[in-house]
């Protein structure tokens, strides 16, 4: 059987050290790796461990090959071409077509014959300013395949998107391209056309509710928000039409320019009821934690109180009762909130050390109740923010998909969310 033959482009950032398991990894699935770096990426990594991870040299200079027309070779060797990392200056300049050296050359002399994976790897900021958000949306219109990138702590010690990949992922999403037709290659990519963006509107909460036993006292849960404000932050990067409705108390995003606000399960109801009523959403991603009960009333001295009608209860009663009344599930009423009839709901749903029994339970009777059209599930036990590992299933009604962390869930509902013809 021969072997695979893959390009790998190497430009300089600190995530070459996670582009070598990369490298290392594709060997082993009997691929023929050539590794072109250019040289700031010799900076990070040397040409002996790249050398010993392919049993080749590594090409870094267009004029020492021998031969000026040897890149135009190259292209035609490879099966796919990636570049990992792929610098902001790699992808901004391969956008304008700046052909100023040997890797910028390389990209001119692709056909689109064949998959072109580029994996970003920079700054938040720089992930995110216009210019390359707009050179991104230029590659993926040219049929450039641009692999997400992750959120979390980059090493310039800041927190946000533009994380290379993991490079188990992006091992992946190279095997798969290679085993795709090559008019599938933009196809490839969980980035739509502007067209498509165009037909999608999301609403999407996040957070937690909290209800209100006096003016300053309430009853919650632990949910950060987390998930769903980096769900609006991600789409909205992409291009989609997105609402952000998130509890008070959660992060606040800089990078979802339409947000709105709630605190109770009262007016979270209020605010979805007026959203989907007056404007034409075609999706709800509902991950908002919301409570399953609100304070009817507080009994302390033989009194008895609803919320806000005191102040605060006094620090010196010995005992206070608390009695609860049992919210409806907004998630079972959206569909009739909804002013589009074709709305599309994909619910969450939490469990707790539960059983494969208990999971597969939870998730059936969420779907009977809220007519959801899928389901994301994720359970307490495989939640671990310190190290900040969180799981997640996908369903939907005929089976579902294993998300192993949120960038891999991300992914699945940009398919979910986007029209058909446009993947």
């Amino acid at each position: 059987m021969s072997k695979s033959k893959v390009l790998f482009m190497m430009t300089g950032s600190i995530a070459c050290y996670k582009a070598c398991h990369v490298v290392s990894r594709l060997v082993q699935n009997n691929c023929d790796v050539q590794v072109v770096a250019s040289p700031s990426a010799l900076k990070f990594v040397g040409n002996a461990t790249l050398e010993g991870l392919t049993g080749k040299p590594v090409i870094s200079d267009m004029y020492a090959m021998g031969n000026v027309m040897d890149h135009i070779h190259l292209m035609r060797w490879a099966d796919v071409i990636l570049v990992a990392p792929a610098t902001a200056n790699f992808i901004n300049k391969a956008a304008q077509g700046v052909g100023d050296d040997l890797l910028q050359t390389l990209f001119l002399a692709h056909d689109f014959k064949k998959p072109f994976l580029v994996a970003p790897a920079m700054n938040t900021s720089m992930y995110l300013h216009p210019v390359t958000q707009k050179s991104l949306t230029a590659l993926k219109e040219m049929g450039v395949q641009i692999l997400d990138t992750a959120s979390g702590i980059l090493a310039c010690g800041e927190e946000g998107w533009g994380k290379l990949l993991e490079p188990d992922l992006i091992l992946k999403m190279t095997l798969e391209a290679l085993h795709k037709p090559a008019q599938d290659t933009a196809a490839a990519s969980v980035a739509p056309k502007s067209s498509a963006l165009s037909k999608v509107k999301i609403l999407i909460t996040a957070g937690g509710t909290q209800e209100p036993i006096d003016t300053v006292r309430v009853i919650s849960n632990l949910s950060s928000g987390r998930t769903g404000i980096a769900l609006a932050e991600y789409m909205t990067q992409m291009g989609f039409d997105v609402t952000l409705l998130q509890a008070h108390a959660s992060p606040r995003s800089e990078h979802v320019t339409r947000r709105d606000l709630f605190v109770s399960f009262a007016t979270l109801d209020e605010k979805m009821k007026h959203y989907l009523s007056t404007e034409d959403f075609t999706h709800v991603i509902h991950a908002a934690a919301v409570s399953d009960y609100s304070v009817d009333h507080i009994e302390v001295d033989g009194q008895s109180f609803r919320p806000f009608e005191v102040k605060k209860v006094s620090s010196d009663a010995d005992k206070m009762n608390i009695v609860l009344k049992r919210n409806y599930k907004i998630v079972d009423r959206l569909k009739d909130y909804s002013k589009n009839k074709d709305l599309k709901v994909i619910a969450f749903k939490l469990t707790s050390h539960a059983t494969p029994e208990q999971r597969a339970h939870a998730v059936e009777k969420l779907f009977a109740n809220s007519h959801a059209d899928f389901v994301v599930h994720n359970d307490l036990s495989e939640i671990d923010i310190v190290n900040r590992t969180h799981k997640f299933t996908l369903f939907n009604h005929e089976g579902f998909v294993a998300c192993e962390n949120l960038d891999q869930l991300t992914s699945e509902l940009i398919r979910v969310v986007l029209p058909k013809d446009s993947l």
